[in-house]
């Protein structure tokens, strides 16, 4: 009988036991979970709290045009209470080829689909972008599209399901392409699936040249336009058809004999029209620096706003050779110069000396110096390196105060912080 007792004794104490280690992996499952929300929650307010760190960036350096200079602000492992966040950037040709770069992306730098002087066949010259696509974006954006169901286009999209017509609109964002004929999700990300710049474990490199080549999104945007307006907000001085203002601006930044040298060199015919500042500057026998003076104060457009150029100081080589009378010989040309003479690249001007007269003349109409859009890739870790969270922001400044115009959680791209930052905080959770 005592044994009977002794035996039940132990399958109870048994039992508790093991109730009781269930209940403790329970509670302690239940308070990693709990940790890892708060951490999510925390990252999360991380890239709100990097959201304003970026405006306040833009409203400080991003003046009149300018590009902020990215080792003048913090991008990477940037402490914010129990978090850390960093600003994904983009590879600029002098970092190792898979090493994530830190810091904001110029929009200008890129070409814009919304702008009607960007056409078929310079989007065809872009890496990795179809006929078919490039047909379609002049399409989408074509105020006749539509009109007609028997267009090619239009039963393309008519046998969709749902069905649909092209939009005959501008882009509201680059993530409408998806829409279109021949956006494929390998023509529009290429091998870079997370679109942070490097090749990850997890992606295919086709090609086998050791990089992540990027789709077709990398090189396009819709939000790049240009302020038209002067450092004191009214409107520039437009160089054919207010000759008598520039004489005067001339003369009240350069002085008098500068506007009469001007004057002579290129201003003698006044029915002289200029398709660009660029040709301005090539007659007008200004030195670099004393253009620089009136770059920003000029225009030969009307309009409070124009359509977005590409910025010469920031874009890289595929979009440049975009450009007409570049190509791709001239816009390895000018990214060389202009990566050996950073310190010097504050205008337009030093184009004319890569280029020929005859090709700036080309290019002059598609080319800026100054850049009012950029976005901020942020991504962010909570405490511990836990709750990993990622949000694209594109700010533009060109209302003065810096206004978020587009948000978009890339958190579902997996990480994008590459192997170092990976490796370094595994080694934090080893014991």
């Amino acid at each position: 009988m005592a044994a009977s007792v002794l035996i039940i004794v132990l399958w109870v104490a048994l039992g508790l036991v093991a109730l009781a280690l269930y209940f403790g992996n329970s509670m302690r499952l239940e308070l990693r979970a709990s940790e890892n929300r708060v951490a999510m929650l925390t990252a999360d307010q991380a890239i709100e709290g990097a959201a304003r760190y970026v405006a306040q960036i833009l409203t400080e350096q991003a003046t009149n045009g300018l590009v902020p200079f990215p080792e003048d602000y913090a991008s990477e492992a940037v402490p914010l209470g129990d978090a850390q966040f960093w600003l994904i950037g983009r590879n600029d040709g002098q970092s190792a080829p898979n090493e994530v770069v830190f810091g904001l992306v110029d929009e200008g730098a890129k070409l814009n689909v919304n702008n009607t002087n960007v056409t078929q066949d310079m989007l065809e010259l872009l890496p990795g972008m179809t006929s078919d696509l490039a047909a379609a974006i002049v399409h989408w954006r074509s105020p006749t599209s539509g009109d007609s169901a028997d267009s090619g286009e239009e039963q393309i999209y008519a046998r969709y399901q749902p069905p649909y017509y092209a939009k005959g609109a501008p882009f509201d964002s680059v993530d409408e392409l998806r829409l279109l004929n021949g956006a494929t999700l390998d023509v529009l990300l290429g091998e870079d699936l997370n679109r942070n710049g490097i090749l990850d474990p997890n992606e295919t490199d086709n090609n086998r040249n050791g990089l992540a080549d990027p789709g077709v999104l990398e090189y396009l945007t819709v939000w790049s336009r240009e302020s038209n307006l002067d450092s004191a907000g009214t409107n520039r001085v437009n160089i054919n058809s207010s000759r008598d203002d520039l004489a005067s601006l001339l003369t009240d930044l350069l002085g008098s004999g500068v506007a009469d040298r001007v004057q002579q060199a290129a201003l003698s015919n006044p029915n002289r029209q200029f398709s660009s500042i660029l040709e301005f500057y090539l007659d007008s026998t200004l030195t670099e620096e004393e253009f620089m003076q009136i770059e920003t104060e000029i225009t030969t457009e009307d309009g409070t706003m124009l359509p977005g150029k590409v910025n010469v100081n920031t874009a890289s080589a595929a979009v440049l050779a975009c450009v007409p009378g570049v190509g791709d010989d001239q816009a390895a040309a000018l990214v060389s110069y202009r990566q050996s003479n950073i310190a010097g690249i504050n205008s337009v001007a030093w184009v004319t000396k890569v280029l020929t007269r005859d090709q700036v003349l080309d290019a002059g109409p598609y080319l800026t110096g100054q850049s009012y859009q950029f976005s901020a890739d942020i991504a962010a870790l909570g405490k511990f390196g836990r709750g990993y969270r990622r949000t694209k922001f594109v700010l533009d400044v060109t209302e003065g105060a810096p206004k978020v115009v587009y948000r978009q959680n890339l958190s579902h791209l997996g990480w994008a912080l590459g192997r170092e930052v990976r490796d370094y905080w595994l080694a934090k959770a080893l014991p």
